[in-house]
């Protein structure tokens, strides 16, 4: 681990700038795919990427180089194409970065277990294998896959103020997913895949659930073959973890992002119905509503002591009390914008210059059991594991669709039903929160793909979440 830190070190030390603020950000990644497809193994997929992105900061400028040559050469190369990419924009600058906090920070992250041997790629297929035989013989289960993904990432950010940062991180995705059709309809239920990620070893395979899910999870996709479609009305609307995921991840997310705010994603990804002025007087929520960036949970996806501009990372309240408190915002666009963010300024790899994303954004448990939440409930449907999505460019008006609905009657659960959606508006929404499940309904979630950013970064978020339930809901079925 960190093999490559003595010699990066040393060349780091004699690289020569004229910049005032210079860093080093390598990033090494390894990865490994396993599925097991209709009790067929497919082949593995592997990848391996490294490589350092060199910032510099001249008289007020800051500009960026990218390189996989890691030699001497290639490092210094890189930082004269950045040293020469800031002369050029210095004339159109928009902002003087001279006086822009920077990190001398010295400090180790690793992921849980990290010391623990992962089994074998042999153990794995057997494992993928036991979960894909366990699939009923049922001619109307066409289409079924059990599935690991993998990747190891070590990275290492120095600066010219004296900053030694190393991470090196696990993350592990298991995934089990079944498909029934009758010749008419077709019905799909996953778990994990592109919901459950975690850092850590193999017992994020333990905490996902997949040991034992392949019946379960064919089951639940025959039974929604079989259930009739969704009724359409208002109803109370209890949503599970696995849902509340993109819940959170799209209607609060994506609007706290201040590059957003800012207007950097407008032509790209859209800009956010949240304004500068919002924050510290927004009722964005009901009273029951808290949101965190918290950076603290060990095996979640984006738990990490520091970002990628060196910024140290602590646990903030986003939302308090259903009120809009911060942005997520790290410290470029907290020195654009005059206000407090968090330390969220992130990058996919090398090659990319971090830029706000989503980390780890969480829900705050409440004080309700599952039994609780399912109690108070006189008229409602449960809903689980999203299924399709669509949001407009200001992270506003949605539509979500899930693989899972239940019916609630008079505090009851009911009977299964199929093609499960509903719609509102963000602000709304939020503010018809009316209950929060305890911890006993919290889980840790979340997603390896999260998409921003010209050009395109793909990256991790993760999101914890409790189950919730929203009052008067707009909900429908697949023939609405």
């Amino acid at each position: 681990m960190f093999d490559f830190y003595p010699q990066l070190k040393q060349r780091f030390a004699t690289l020569r700038t004229r910049a005032e603020f210079f860093s080093l950000r390598y990033v090494r990644e390894s990865g490994q795919y396993l599925s097991v497809r209709k009790n067929v193994a497919e082949p593995p997929s592997f990848m391996h990427d490294q490589g350092a992105m060199l910032t510099v900061r001249l008289k007020g400028v800051e500009a960026y180089a990218a390189t996989n040559d890691l030699s001497q050469a290639g490092l210094q190369a890189a930082l004269e194409r950045a040293e020469a990419q800031a002369q050029l924009i210095g004339e159109h600058a928009l902002l003087d970065l001279s006086h822009e906090p920077v990190s001398s920070a010295q400090a180790d992250y690793f992921s849980p277990d990290l010391e623990q041997t992962f089994p074998s790629l042999s153990d794995c297929y057997e494992l993928l294998s036991a979960e894909s035989g366990s699939v009923p013989n049922d001619e109307r289960l066409v289409s079924w896959v059990a599935s690991l993904g993998l990747t190891h990432v070590e990275q290492i950010y120095l600066n010219s103020a004296g900053a030694q940062l190393r991470q090196a991180q696990r993350f592990v995705f298991p995934g089990m997913s079944v498909t029934a059709y009758d010749g008419h309809n077709s019905q799909s239920r996953n778990l994990g895949r592109e919901n459950f990620g975690q850092q850590g070893g193999a017992d994020v395979i333990r905490r996902c659930g997949l040991i034992g899910s392949g019946s379960t999870v064919a089951d639940q996709a025959l039974q929604l073959l079989l259930a009739p479609n969704t009724p359409q009305g208002k109803r109370d609307l209890l949503l599970m973890p696995d849902q509340m995921t993109l819940q959170i991840h799209e209607s609060i997310g994506h609007p706290l992002e201040l590059d957003r705010i800012l207007g950097d994603e407008r032509n790209y990804a859209g800009t956010s119905f949240v304004k500068l002025s919002d924050f510290g007087s927004l009722r964005y929520g009901s009273p029951l509503l808290n949101v965190t960036f918290d950076p603290t949970i060990p095996e979640q996806l984006a738990s990490y002591q520091h970002d990628d501009d060196g910024t140290p990372a602590h646990k903030e309240f986003l939302i308090r009390e259903g009120v809009l408190l911060r942005p997520l915002g790290g410290a470029l666009s907290q020195f654009r914008a005059g206000l407090e963010g968090v330390a969220n300024s992130r990058a996919c790899s090398w090659n990319r210059a971090p830029i706000d994303r989503m980390a780890n954004l969480n829900i705050e448990p409440g004080e309700q059991s599952m039994a609780q939440l399912i109690g108070g409930i006189e008229s409602g449907i449960l809903m689980a594991n999203n299924r399709s999505w669509s949001i407009d460019d200001a992270r506003n008006k949605f539509q979500f669709g899930c693989e899972w609905g239940q019916l609630i009657e008079n505090g009851e659960l009911k009977g299964v039903v199929k093609n499960p959606n509903y719609r509102g508006i963000s602000e709304q929404f939020w503010r018809n929160l009316s209950a929060v499940g305890d911890v006993s309904t919290f889980k840790v979630l979340g997603t390896p793909n999260c998409g921003k950013g010209e050009p395109n970064q793909v990256i991790r978020v993760g999101h914890a979440s409790p189950a919730c339930v929203f009052s008067q809901v707009d909900v429908f079925g697949g023939d609405a």
